[in-house]
């Protein structure tokens, strides 16, 4: 046993040893100045600037007394249990970081005992664990940010006994499992993963820091060079390339990282001016519709929620109206709602003492990004909810979390979804059933997961085949015109061998209704295209080219235009195999059309909301002559 131990204290020290000798121009340095405990992202006293927010703000108030209602409800609950699913232990470090947080929090806002021995019962509880599942480095990011917090936060008041077992966690199970190159290939990574595991390191580096100042130094350095990589995906304009949720996982995580870092040492060292990154804020408050739901492109969940890093960005941007979207949700539902987002504590540091109801509604309603995934984001008002919206996906479905949704769309009007996007299934109900989720070539079996291919999303199929997995779609252009509002991408590669050409342009005509036309270019063999929609709504083929939808007492009309002999028709969405998950109250609604070869071939869809009933678009143009 004693052997074992030393060697692996020995090739710990090796591996430090190595990264040390590596390190050039280091930010942090041996005359880095830092603060005492606590130090992460909040210093002794200043909690005193939240307070006067709180009695300033009713809403703020409300969010407040949210959280501390949710620590009352966790005193008399039992610790997290280490309870792996599957090959992952990260719905425990999440739910340890949500406690922790949250009575750290209420410990330093309110000084009562009962918080702060709550909150040294979880991080002595965690801290026993046989270990943090390196495995997963994922696990190990959030617990160590957990207990990182914790420890910083209530170091003064902890016991020494209590300090020694919390410190010496962090150190053996976060700190030194991530300088073994058996569990940090993250350092390397380009998507949310290096930016959740720099960030739960630093904050562990942070918080133990003066016991172990040369690792510490190492492990921030470290993260500071290593992060750079995901943060160059931003560029050139914020469009994150996981889509949504994992913007609110990657993003958010390297906002916590940052927001140390200035804390800590008064710098970021240029990271928030990486290209991108601080215009992604725009991205994400454009990602959300009227309804309140996201455009869930990707591995992204159906709805949406409240972006505490938005406020982070909003400070750095001193532009209160990409908190549009979050002022809407703190409004409608106060604190509670948001009470199990493990981050929740930080929209109080990072709120500046804005009040929620100045906070102004954006100026532009389009927004286009470039990127790997880029996106055109549209809407007719950013404050009536009746409003029409529409997402237009393009980039690649090679892109870490990407599905084949290249083309593909999401449209709301009058307070509906009409055109819905499944989003992802749970992992671990299709690693379970020996699903091999992972894989990106082109006949990887990725591509099997009903909800993962082209066949049910709101683009075209040609030919019953799978879009190219190397194939990849720009947005061509784009206009701000307030009755031709509109984007169009180029889908050519994705049908690489199917067609010789195929482009998609969606537009917001005279703020009441969409367009949605494609152009299709056979080579020498005749073409079979599938155009579709997915929706919720209640399905009614009305003529061999309209069909009415109807949820929620509103009505949408979907007309085709061209071609002129179609029959539209409806497909199931039962999955075809055992490990897909169940679609309920779902239609896949649109029309087959065989191309001859060497044709071209216009698809012209109108979209009609109830205030435009009876419209008809006689003139739209080719897409090479729409609008830039």
């Amino acid at each position: 046993m004693y052997s074992k131990r030393l060697l692996l204290t020995t090739s710990s020290l090796l591996l430090l040893l190595s990264v040390v000798a590596s390190a050039q121009n280091e930010p942090i340095t041996p005359a880095t100045k830092l603060p005492d405990h606590p130090r992460i992202l909040l210093l002794k006293g200043e909690e005193n600037a939240i307070k006067k927010t709180l009695a300033a703000d009713k809403t703020w108030k409300n969010v407040h007394q949210a959280m501390l209602g949710e620590c009352d409800r966790l005193l008399s609950a039992a610790p997290v249990e280490r309870i792996q699913i599957g090959r992952r232990l990260l719905d425990k470090s999440r739910e340890a970081l949500r406690r922790v947080f949250l009575l750290a929090y209420a410990w330093r806002m309110t000084q009562q005992k009962q918080y702060l021995q709550r909150a040294e019962t979880e991080l002595l509880a965690v801290s026993a664990f046989s270990d943090w599942n390196p495995s997963h480095f994922l696990d190990v990011a959030e617990m160590t940010m957990a207990v990182a917090i914790g420890y910083d936060w209530l170091h003064n008041d902890l016991s020494p006994a209590s300090r020694s077992a919390i410190k010496a966690a962090i150190l053996k199970k976060g700190i030194e499992p991530s300088l073994d190159p058996k569990f940090n290939s993250w350092l390397k990574a380009t998507h949310n993963w290096n930016q959740v595991c720099n960030a739960g390191m630093t904050y562990g580096a942070l918080a133990i820091y003066e016991d172990q100042p040369e690792l510490a130094r190492t492990i921030i350095n470290r993260a500071i060079d290593s992060i750079e990589l995901p943060m160059e995906d931003y560029a050139p304009d914020g469009a994150y390339p996981e889509g949504y949720s994992y913007w609110g996982y990657g993003t958010s995580f390297n906002v916590m990282f940052i927001s140390a870092l200035e804390k800590a040492f008064g710098s970021d060292f240029g990271l928030s001016l990486k290209p991108g990154f601080l215009r992604t804020a725009a991205y994400m408050t454009n990602m959300t519709g009227p309804s309140g739901n996201s455009f869930n492109y990707s591995d992204a969940g159906t709805g949406g929620g409240l972006q505490p890093a938005m406020f982070w960005f909003a400070n750095k941007l001193n532009d209160p109206s990409v908190l549009w979207v979050e002022r809407g949700r703190l409004l409608s539902a106060g604190g509670g709602t948001y009470d199990k987002d493990r981050l929740l504590p930080a929209i109080m540091l990072w709120s500046n003492g804005i009040r929620v109801t100045d906070i102004p509604e954006p100026k532009s309603r389009i927004w286009v990004g470039d990127g790997k995934s880029p996106v055109a984001l549209m809407r007719t008002s950013w404050s009536d909810p009746s409003a029409i919206f529409v997402g237009l996906k393009a980039g690649s479905p090679s892109v870490n979390h990407a599905h084949m949704d290249v083309g593909s769309f999401v449209m709301e009007a009058d307070g509906v979804r009409w055109a819905m996007d499944f989003g992802m299934q749970d992992y671990n109900s299709l690693e379970s059933k020996g699903v091999k989720l992972w894989g990106k070539e082109q006949d990887s079996q990725r591509w099997q997961v009903y909800r993962y291919n082209n066949f049910v999303h709101n683009t075209l199929t040609v030919n019953n085949e799978l879009q190219k997995v190397d194939g990849n779609a720009r947005i061509a252009r784009s206009a701000n015109n307030p009755q031709f509002m509109s984007a169009t991408t180029d889908l050519s590669e994705l049908y690489k061998g199917l067609l010789n050409k195929a482009s998609r342009g969606i537009a917001i005509v005279n703020q009441n209704h969409v367009v949605v036309r494609d152009e299709i270019e056979t080579p020498a063999k005749e073409a079979t295209v599938r155009w579709t929609l997915l929706t919720s709504a209640n399905v009614t083929i009305t003529g061999k080219n309209r069909a009415e939808l109807t949820k929620n007492g509103r009505k949408l009309v979907l007309q085709v235009e061209e071609p002129a002999a179609v029959t539209l028709k409806t497909w199931s969405t039962d999955p075809p195999h055992e490990y897909d998950a169940a679609n309920p109250g779902t239609t896949l609604v649109g029309f087959e059309v065989t191309v001859p070869a060497n044709t071209n071939t216009p698809l012209t869809v109108l979209l009609l909301p109830e205030k435009a009933a009876g419209q008809t678009s006689p003139g739209v143009q080719p897409l090479a002559q729409w609008p830039k």
